[in-house]
């Protein structure tokens, strides 16, 4: 599984929330969580935690944030 981080950007965008503005919400400074949302740095369990509870989100919500990455050989091309 993956981090969609772009499902991340599109959840603070429908929001109406600038990345300052989620910043802020965490207690970070908007670099720190710009280098999260552009995939400079990684994202923690703990970090995604917090930004889906600043993103007003329940945790059991957390799923959306991922894609499941399926080994090429192991896809079912159609017919």
């Amino acid at each position: 599984m993956t981090l969609d981080l772009l499902r991340l950007k599109a959840e603070r965008v429908a929001r109406g929330l600038t990345q300052d503005e989620l910043a802020s919400r965490l207690g970070w400074k908007r670099p720190k969580y710009a280098k999260r949302e552009n995939g400079i740095v990684a994202i923690g369990a703990d970090e995604l935690a917090l930004i889906v509870n600043a993103l007003g989100l329940e945790q059991k919500e957390m799923y959306i944030f991922f894609t499941q990455n399926v080994d090429k050989r192991e896809r079912k091309e159609p017919a």
